[in-house]
């Protein structure tokens, strides 16, 4: 514990009624990640003895969400919205007494980064501070509390925009709330203040004049970026948050190595890996824990969730679920890879392609028009266009298994469960429902018929009719002879054609 953090305290309990949301506000997701999380992970980056939320609007929610994704941190109930001094108590009331510093921080900033957290720990420690502000400077600080210094520069108190007169109002360095307490002059303060105000809420600024009236040191740290101490409250503080985020994860992974040839049109997830020597293309959406090897292109126009995408492989234009994609492999255009999908090295999966639940071994391809469910392909098989794996028959899914160097005709239908050995060969337009031995040609297909002059009797007045006549009469398929050179149909002609071009005559 180099810092000296005895423990970080989240507030996270407020309803957020802005949001006009059933969801709680620190539940709403960004970059993939609920905002509790990102104020979680940024908490963790000073390693305190004790991470503690406070929680209350929605808490049955919440609370599960962190038992089920975050179990090591504690959680304290604040039943009653009582203002950010009463949360601190209800944090303090579960942890119990304690010594060395509290860093008090909003489920609700998720810009704010582990290092500006660790800045202010150490500004707190190394000045002797009983407590330590975070600030930012801004252009327009509306509405948010003002930091007063004295001729000196030392911090003497903060104003509330609504208490502040003229010249308070001028100053643009505000309080983002986050501070650093002396744990002894935290508790002892927040015995002291109390709820007379309009809105009847104990709050944290209240320990800053305490300490300072009992001669205590307040200091302050100006963050280096603003943008890190704001909060969401609605929707639009949302969406600007999501881009201001993105701009960070996508100009992160520029600078370890990755080309990202148009950022604005690029998302990435927190959770996101993009190797050096990675291309990412425009249009494109990389989610939940995708990782990119080096060499990868992925994109234009695609989306992969909870991805591997192997070194030297191509993603173009594709909607990937859960799917591994191996070195060298080539994905799309307009494929699905849906969750449970393994795509070997060197593989193809074409355009028009849906894979699920489906191994692919080295070198195989699908290449266009295909649907390959609960599936294992060997290495360098050809699944021909159009065929399909037939695996549900409506209550339960079955395998198919097709062996190395095997060879799927077009237009196959691989009725499940069945295995087509290495090197088994089916014909194209054929139904599969037995087991294709080593080295085999399965044909399971009718026998094509010809029904001579059916167009001609059935169809006599149809274009069919007509192209069928300027070919041959129906006797010509018959006995297979020709009309004499330079001979006319004698059936009608159709409207703007001719009728003087000589029949063809038809093989023997």
């Amino acid at each position: 514990m180099p810092l000296g953090v005895t423990a970080v305290v989240v507030l996270a309990a407020g309803a957020g009624t802005r949001m006009r949301s059933s969801l709680p506000k620190v539940m709403h997701p960004l970059a993939g990640r609920p905002l509790l999380w990102h104020a979680l992970t940024t908490a963790r980056g000073v390693q305190p003895e004790h991470l503690v939320a406070v929680i209350g609007h929605g808490r049955e929610a919440v609370g599960a969400y962190l038992a089920a994704t975050l179990p090591d941190v504690d959680t304290a109930i604040q039943d009653q919205q009582l203002g950010t001094g009463h949360a601190v108590d209800c944090a303090l009331a579960v942890l119990g007494p304690l010594t060395g510093t509290i860093v008090v921080t909003y489920g609700d900033v998720p810009l704010l980064r582990p290092e500006t957290l660790v800045a202010l720990a150490t500004e707190h420690t190394d000045r002797g501070n009983a407590v330590t502000v975070l600030t930012a400077r801004v252009v327009d600080p509306t509405g948010y509390g003002r930091i007063v210094r004295d001729a000196a520069g030392e911090v003497i108190g903060i104003v509330e925009h609504k208490d502040a007169d003229h010249a308070q109002r001028a100053i643009t360095e505000i309080n983002s709330g986050v501070y650093a307490f002396d744990a002894a002059v935290l508790a002892d303060g927040l015995s002291r203040i109390t709820a007379a105000n309009a809105q009847g809420e104990r709050y944290l600024t209240d320990i800053v004049g305490i300490a300072r009236g009992d001669g205590r040191r307040v200091g302050a740290l100006v963050a280096d970026d603003a943008t890190e101490t704001e909060g969401v409250n609605d929707r639009v503080q949302l969406a600007a948050m999501a881009h201001a985020l993105n701009a960070r994860l996508v100009r992160t992974a520029q600078l370890g190595g990755a080309t990202i040839l148009d950022p604005q049109t690029t998302w990435l997830h927190a959770d996101v890996v993009i190797a050096a020597d990675a291309t990412i293309h425009r249009n494109t959406s990389l989610e939940g824990g995708t990782t990119v090897a080096g060499g990868a292109v992925v994109g234009p126009d695609s989306t992969l969730v909870d991805c591997r995408v192997g070194a030297d492989a191509t993603v173009l234009r594709t909607h990937a679920e859960g799917a591994v994609i191996g070195e060298r492999a080539t994905i799309g255009p307009f494929s699905y890879l849906r969750p449970g999908t393994v795509v070997g090295p060197g593989a193809k999966v074409g355009a028009y392609v849906e894979v699920k639940k489906s191994t692919l071994g080295p070198g195989a391809k699908v290449p266009h028009l295909s649907y390959v469910g609960d599936a294992t392909i060997g290495a360098q098989v050809n699944f021909g266009a159009g065929s399909i794996t037939a695996n549900y028959d409506g209550v339960h899914k079955y395998d198919t298994v097709i062996g190395d160097g095997a060879f799927i005709g077009t237009n196959t239908t691989l009725i499940a469960p069945v295995t087509v050995a290495p090197g088994g060969f089916t014909a194209a337009g054929s139904a599969i429902t037995d087991d294709v031995a080593a080295g085999d040609l399965a044909v399971a297909r009718g026998r094509q018929t010809a029904v001579a002059g059916w167009v001609g009797r059935k169809l006599p007045t149809s274009v069919m009719a007509a192209a069928a006549a300027l070919a041959g009469t129906p006797e010509d398929h018959v006995t297979g002879t020709a009309p004499a050179a330079g001979s006319v149909p004698t059936t009608p002609e159709q409207p703007g054609t001719s009728s003087t071009r000589p029949g063809k005559a038809l093989p023997a």
